[in-house]
């Protein structure tokens, strides 16, 4: 007597993957190893950049409020460091945004820590 197997499950979890590599070029989407490894490849792309999107993030607003800061005459860091003295808490996403989208606001954050 053959073993017995449970086909049913197996199949449904090839197809899962299958189903998620709809679109991929060539045989990545129709070849199950082939498939399988570029899915598993994805996710651990996806979870490195989840990561790596954040550190890209702070880095951009760092230059947006680096060259506002600079057209005021003062760099990123002494800008900073007068907003701690100043004990002005607004984080750098906020400051970026103001630099790029209301500079009179910004600028008034400058003079208010000058």
């Amino acid at each position: 007597m053959p073993r017995s197997v449970n086909h049913a499950a197996s199949r449904a979890r090839r197809k899962k993957i299958l189903n998620r590599t709809k679109g991929y070029f060539g045989a990545r989407k129709n070849v199950w190893t082939v498939a399988k490894n570029t899915w598993e490849k994805g996710q651990q792309y996806a979870y490195r950049d989840r990561k790596a999107k954040k550190r890209t993030f702070r880095a951009l607003w760092i230059q947006r409020i680096n060259a506002a800061a600079r057209i005021e005459g003062l760099s990123y860091s002494q800008f900073m460091g007068l907003l701690k003295k100043n004990d002005i808490e607004i984080n750098r996403k906020v400051l970026a945004d103001l630099a790029m989208n209301q500079p009179e606001a910004f600028k008034a954050i400058v003079e208010k820590v000058k």
